[in-house]
C-alpha cells in the first residue's frame, strides 16, 4: 500500500510538473542562476536587498542598469566590479550569463 501512495505521489508531481505552460518552467529555469548568485544582495525583486541596498547593490529595475547594453551586463557579471560585486565568469558558463541579462532585462519598471 505505502509502494503504491508513493507512486501515486511521485506521478502526480511529474504531472504537475509536465502541465505548466513552458514559460513558466523556462522563467524558472533563468530565475536559478538570479536566486543563488544575485537576489542575495540584488534582492528578489531586482530592487536591492537591505545588505545590497548597504553595499551600494544596484537596482536592476532602475534606468541606470535598464540602459546598459548587454555586453556591459555581461562584462559586470563575468568580471565583477570593484570589492563588492564579484566574478562569476568561473562559475557560471556563457549561456548562464546571457540567461541572467534576459532575466535583468525583465525586472525594468
Amino acid at each position: 500500500m505505502r509502494r503504491l501512495c508513493v507512486r501515486v505521489s511521485i506521478v502526480t508531481a511529474l504531472g504537475v510538473v509536465l502541465s505548466l505552460p513552458i514559460c513558466v518552467r523556462a522563467q524558472t529555469a533563468s530565475d536559478t542562476p538570479y536566486t543563488a548568485k544575485c537576489a542575495g544582495c540584488h534582492g528578489s525583486d531586482g530592487t536591492g536587498s537591505s545588505m545590497g541596498k548597504a553595499m551600494g547593490a544596484h537596482d536592476f529595475t532602475s534606468s541606470e542598469v535598464q540602459r546598459m547594453s548587454d555586453s556591459q551586463l555581461s562584462d559586470v557579471i563575468t568580471n565583477g566590479k570593484t570589492r563588492k560585486m564579484p566574478a562569476y565568469g568561473k562559475s557560471l558558463n556563457p549561456d548562464d550569463i546571457k540567461r541572467l541579462v534576459a532575466y535583468v532585462r525583465t525586472l525594468k519598471k
